[in-house]
C-alpha cells in the first residue's frame, strides 16, 4: 500500500464515522431534542470519547446538524419560481415533504432554546421565500388578506411543519395532506385545493417533488 493509499483511507474512514454520527444524531434527536452526548454515541454504536474525535461538543454537532438540514430547506426554496402564489406554496410544502426527515430533527433542535436563534437564522431564505410567496398572493387577491403577509408566512410555516412532524410519512396520504393544510391556512377551501391540485398534477407526483 502506497503512502499515499495510506493517507487517503483514515481520511475516508473518519467521514463516515462523522457520517454515522450525524444519522444517529437525526434519529436521537427526533425522539428527544434534548439526547446527550451518551444516548447519540449509543445510537452510532460508538463511545462518547470516539464521538468528541469529531466534534468537539454537543452543540457542535447539534450546529452541523441545524446546518445541514437548513441548507437542504433553502435549497428547495430557491427552485420555487411559480408565479402564482397557490401553486408556489404549494409545490413548496411538497417539495419539503420529501425532506420530512430533516424537518423532524429540525423541529426538535427547535424546541431546544439553546439553538432556537441559530435555527431561525439557518432558515432565513426560507423564510424570506415564504414570505415573498404570500406578499405576492395577497396582491394578487389569491390568498386571504385578512392577516398580514409575514404573519400568514409564519403561520404557513408552522402548519406545514406540525402536519410533517405529526402524520405518518408511510401514510399514501400523507403529501397530500400535507399540501392541502398549507393551502388551507393560506385562505383556500378544500374545493379550491382541489381544484389546483387537479390542475397541477405534477405537484403530488414523485417526479415533480423530487430531492436533489
Amino acid at each position: 500500500m502506497s503512502d499515499t493509499t495510506q493517507l487517503r483511507q483514515p481520511r475516508r474512514d473518519a467521514r463516515e464515522n462523522r457520517a454515522g454520527i450525524l444519522a444517529a444524531a437525526h434519529v436521537a434527536l427526533a425522539h428527544d431534542p434534548r439526547a446527550s452526548v451518551d444516548a447519540i454515541a449509543r445510537q452510532a454504536g460508538l463511545s462518547r470519547r470516539a464521538l468528541y474525535g469529531h466534534f468537539d461538543d454537543r452543540d457542535a454537532l447539534v450546529s452541523e446538524l441545524v446546518a445541514q438540514g437548513a441548507a437542504r430547506f433553502n435549497a428547495v426554496a430557491a427552485t420555487i419560481d411559480d408565479t402564482d402564489a397557490r401553486v408556489a406554496l404549494a409545490r413548496l410544502a411538497a417539495a419539503l415533504w420529501n425532506e420530512a426527515a430533516h424537518v423532524q430533527v429540525l423541529a426538535a433542535i427547535a424546541l431546544d432554546e439553546a439553538h432556537l436563534e441559530e435555527t431561525a437564522t439557518a432558515l432565513a431564505p426560507l423564510r424570506r421565500t415564504v414570505v415573498r410567496i404570500v406578499r405576492e398572493g395577497q396582491e394578487a387577491d389569491v390568498l386571504r388578506t385578512d392577516v398580514a403577509a409575514p404573519t400568514l408566512a409564519r403561520l404557513v410555516e408552522e402548519t406545514a411543519r406540525t402536519v410533517i412532524t405529526r402524520i405518518d410519512a408511510s401514510s399514501p396520504e400523507a403529501r397530500t395532506l400535507a399540501v392541502r393544510a398549507v393551502l388551507s391556512i393560506a385562505g383556500l377551501s378544500w374545493r379550491q385545493a382541489e381544484a389546483l391540485l387537479d390542475t397541477h398534477p405534477e405537484i403530488l407526483s414523485d417526479a415533480g417533488t423530487a430531492s436533489a
